[in-house]
Order: C-alpha cells, then structure tokens, then sequence
C-alpha cells in the first residue's frame, strides 16, 4: 500500500471514486482428497489493488490479459463481489443500491453482444429509463432517446429508432452503447476495451467522442485497456496492473515517457515504434516465460519469475510502493 505521506496527499483532494485494498478472489472446484482434507483453493483475480479517481478525470487501468483488470472493473460496477477491501463512492461505502447503478455505468467490449439482438433500439435505450423510472410518458422517454442518440452522433435519429442491432455495423453498434450509458446522466464510466473490437480508422473518432462527452457532462471514466497508445492518448493517469496488483502508478505522461517498473519497461518496449529513426533508441526488455497462474502466485515480487533483474530479495521480500515525486508510484526493489 501508499506510504502514509501518499494517502495524506491524496486526502487532500476529493476522489469521486476510491479503491482501498480490494480483493477479489475466485474458489476453485475442489479434487476429492482437497475436500476432506478441507482445503480450499483461489483464483486471486485481484489482490490488494488502490486508486483514486476524481471528478472529470479519465484513470486507465493497463496490463496484459488476465491481469486482472476487468474483473476489478467488475468489482466497481457490483457484477462481482470482493472478498476484503472497500470501494467507495462520493465518500460514501458503496452499494447495490438503483442510485449508485445509475451514476456508475459501464460501456462493454463486445458492442455485438452487450445489446439485446430481440430490442430496436429505442427499446434498448428505454430499458434503463424503465428500471430507473425516468420519465412520465412515453413521448417524454422518446425525447431522451432522440437526445441521446443525437450526441453520440447518429443522425438523422428517425433512422435508427427502429433498427435491430444485427442492422448496424460495429461502430455504430458501440455509439448505442455509449448513448445507452449516457441516457442515465451518471458521474462515472467504467469502459472496458471500448475500442479494441471496432476498426482502426474509427478508433480515434470513438475515442475523441468519449472526450467530448467528458468535457460536455464533465464524466470520469475507469478506462480499462491493454492498449497502451489509446491510453496514452485518453486517460490523465495510469496503473500498470500485474497479477491482481498495481505494480506502478502515476501520470500518463509520467508512466509512459519515464517508466519505472521493469513490468511497465516490458510493456512500453513491446508496442511497435512508428518514426524509424527511434527504433534502435528502444531497449527491448527481455521478459521471460508466461504469466504466472493466479492460483499460484510466487512469493515476494510477483513478477521475479519473468523479471531479467531480480535479485535474491526479490523472491523472499514483496516490495514497497516508493514515492517518485508527483503522485508517480512504484513497487520494485531496484527503485
């Protein structure tokens, strides 16, 4: 965790959302033997992870598949329960109450699977005014959808009122996803992957729209991505996820340009350079093997399994998190 000098610095700023050493661990199915000795075995998805996010801000959360990043955006959106830790909101211990679903939504990966293939679209974005009891009639309901559909830029709206969604394309798919969250005015976003299954030429236009959004209805997004240059380009801050824990946070512009972890090193080297004239500028980082089973975790640094500079205290002693100057945080003996 923070030292005491980092929390009393974040203290000093309202966060809307907190994540205090959350866990989220997943029993798996137990051998015979297992079950009389009464032994019980975890996936630990996530284990011990903290962040902050604040009003307007756009947090990215990074790292290689099964990490354990989605799963702690579940955890936020109350689609899976934690085991220890607190998640907090506006101050306040979150709940599985319609009030706190309604201010915290989530835009989907899959825009071909999080919308119902039975519902037009004016059906799928009545649902959540339905649950939510917003609006008198059925005209006034209408007005909201028409709203909604004109600000994620899909016009002239008659046209699409009445569609299915195997009738639109992939993008435009994601812009009724998008539409579907904003419908409810909620404070924060937690947007999974929300670019990585549509076409490159209109990842920079989906993503510059969710920009405008923020600014427009002043949001805060949970970006989740593997993506390194999306989120690069749209989050004000990152943490570099590893095995369940955040090994680095800090600015975006901190973390990417001035690594500190050899994990993020690894990450940074791996994404292909476009000006020629910098590739022999970048040191690959020669990790090593596969990521370790998150059933299994190895003791002290998670990571000293892949690491090319572990050292002997690496495998006995889990690191600190050092205080690198400007909110910049690190978990690494090296530091």
């Amino acid at each position: 965790m923070p030292s005491l000098e980092v929390k009393n610095k974040m203290k000093n700023m309202t966060a809307l959302l907190e994540v205090h050493d959350l866990k989220v661990y997943f029993p798996l199915r137990r051998s015979t033997s297992e079950f009389f000795r009464g032994t019980h075995k975890y996936a630990k998805a996530v284990d011990g992870a903290f962040f902050e996010i604040f009003e307007n801000d756009a947090f990215g959360l990074i790292g290689e598949s099964g990490c354990g990043k989605t799963t702690t955006g579940k955890a936020v959106m109350k689609l899976v329960n934690p085991v220890s830790g607190s998640i907090r909101f506006e101050g306040k211990e979150t709940s599985d109450g319609l009030d706190y679903r309604k201010k915290v939504q989530m835009i989907f990966q899959d825009p071909y699977a999080s919308l119902n293939p039975r519902f037009r679209i004016k059906e799928i974005l009545e649902e959540p005014l339905l649950i939510h009891k917003i609006g008198k009639s059925r005209r006034e309901r209408l007005e909201l959808i028409k709203g909604a559909l004109e600000e994620v830029k899909l016009s002239p709206v008659e046209e699409y009122l009445n569609r299915f969604p195997h009738m639109l394309s992939g993008g435009q798919r994601q812009r009724v996803g998008v539409a579907r969250t904003l419908i409810l005015q909620p404070e924060l976003v937690v947007a999974d992957e929300p670019v990585s299954m549509l076409d490159l030429s209109i990842r920079a236009e989906m993503l510059q729209l969710m920009k405008d959004l923020q600014k427009k209805h002043r949001l805060s997004y949970l970006y989740i991505s593997h993506d390194i240059s999306t989120t690069k380009y749209f989050t004000d801050r990152i943490a570099v996820m590893y095995l369940g824990k955040i090994v680095e946070t800090g600015k975006s512009k901190d973390v990417i340009e001035n690594p500190k972890h050899p994990y993020t090193k690894a990450l940074l080297s791996a994404v292909p350079e476009p000006i020629p004239e910098r590739i022999n500028e970048i040191k690959q980082i020669p990790i090593k093997g596969e990521v370790t089973s998150a059933t299994n975790l190895p003791p002290g640094c998670r990571f000293h399994p892949r690491c090319p500079y572990a050292m002997d205290i690496c495998k006995k002693e889990e690191p600190q998190y050092r205080e690198l100057g400007r909110g910049h945080l690190a978990a690494c003996h090296l530091l």
